[in-house]
């Protein structure tokens, strides 16, 4: 795979995720039923669902961020597979097997561009983060 089909697969991974979470984190803050009424089923509290929303909002300005903030875009992929696994548990364990798909398609998502986040940091000689990508 070229560095170009790596870095295009990124960009789409990262639109579609910084949508999907960026929607989320929104209608968290906002309380729009879809999303405030299954979380609260799910039994999360108010200020968990609020945090939630922030930390979603946040982590979609760092991913959106190019060329800068490799460490911290770690993280927010750290984040992001937490936000999507407990989903995927609590769907499970309270809503059942059907209400899951949603979670699992994310987490398919969000690996494929993590992987290409990787492989970018591969390309540039900056496995770990360290100094300038210039392709992401």
């Amino acid at each position: 795979m070229t560095q170009k089909t790596t870095t295009t697969i990124y960009w789409i991974g990262t639109a579609l995720t910084s949508l999907w979470f960026g929607a989320s984190g929104f209608f968290e803050l906002t309380k729009n039923p879809v999303v405030w009424d299954i979380t609260v089923q799910l039994g999360y509290p108010a200020h968990f669902i609020y945090l939630l929303g922030v930390f979603k909002l946040s982590g979609v300005a760092v991913l959106l961020t190019p060329n800068k903030l490799h460490r911290l875009k770690e993280w927010v992929f750290a984040g992001i597979f937490f936000d999507i696994i407990f989903a995927f548990v609590s769907k499970l364990a309270v809503i059942g097997f059907p209400a899951t798909v949603d979670a699992i398609v994310a987490f398919v998502m969000v690996s494929v561009t993590y992987t290409m986040f990787r492989r970018l940091e591969k390309y540039s000689g900056n496995a770990f983060g360290q100094g300038q990508v210039l392709a992401h």
